[in-house]
């Protein structure tokens, strides 16, 4: 009896864990085809229909579906599923407010870090690709560097919980930023922030990083709105 309960508490473990590991599958598939933008905004499925594309159990796509919502990405609708949220004006205004106030915080603590070079490098390579892909006129790779170079910055400000709730931001802007990619003038400014803030970080100078980066989140944002505003695009 005692052997039996052992061998179904084992078993319980090893399914908790498996549903754990399906969700999180679930949670990643579902966010690359809302942010890639094959789901569009205004999207709807039911859970079944989700569950028949990923190829999964309901069960893991259920909680999927509530962490996509808790990320601001989704809306579920009991009973019917899922609708994929639009990203409005006010919503990019209110993220990009954020992002100022918490990567130029991120920002300071790297410069307050004493980085080495070897730490360093992989925010100057990124630098580099960007540069490599204006050269080019590949906007879509440029956005790649640009995304790798905040990400870094963020690992390397020290604060996982910081780097946590700023991608989650990111993530939210990310499909509005792409759209309207090719519809703003070529990104220079954002490269050469990126450089004069790796310096800055380099030297140790906090108040210059943390004002550096909040000058380009500011800029880049005040482009965006502008931008959304003189061509309606109010939900995207």
């Amino acid at each position: 009896m005692a052997a039996t309960k052992e061998s179904d508490a084992t078993q319980k473990v090893k399914d908790e864990a498996f549903v754990r590991t399906m969700t999180s599958m679930a949670y990643r598939k579902i966010r690359r085809l809302i942010l890639e933008t094959e789901w569009a905004p205004g999207f709807q499925a039911t859970e079944q229909e989700v569950a028949t594309t990923l190829g999964m159990s309901r069960t893991p796509v259920r909680e999927a579906l509530m962490r996509l919502q808790q990320d601001g990405l989704v809306s579920v609708i009991p009973r019917h599923g899922m609708r994929v949220l639009p990203v409005s004006t006010s919503d990019m205004k209110e993220i990009y407010e954020i992002l100022t106030s918490l990567e130029s915080t991120a920002a300071e603590l790297a410069a307050g870090r004493k980085l080495t070079d070897d730490q360093l490098q992989g925010l100057e390579q990124a630098t580099a690709d960007m540069d490599k892909a204006l050269a080019d006129d590949d906007l879509d790779r440029w956005a790649q560097a640009d995304a790798r170079f905040h990400e870094q910055l963020l690992e390397l400000g020290g604060n996982q919980m910081l780097k946590s709730v700023v991608l989650n931001f990111i993530d939210r802007a990310h499909r509005v930023r792409m759209l309207t990619l090719k519809m703003r003038p070529k990104p220079v400014n954002s490269t050469r922030d990126h450089a004069e803030l790796v310096e800055a970080i380099r030297a140790g100078d906090v108040a210059k990083a943390g004002r550096i980066h909040r000058e380009h989140r500011q800029r880049a944002g005040r482009e965006l709105l502008d931008l959304l505003g003189r061509y309606g695009l109010n939900h995207l």
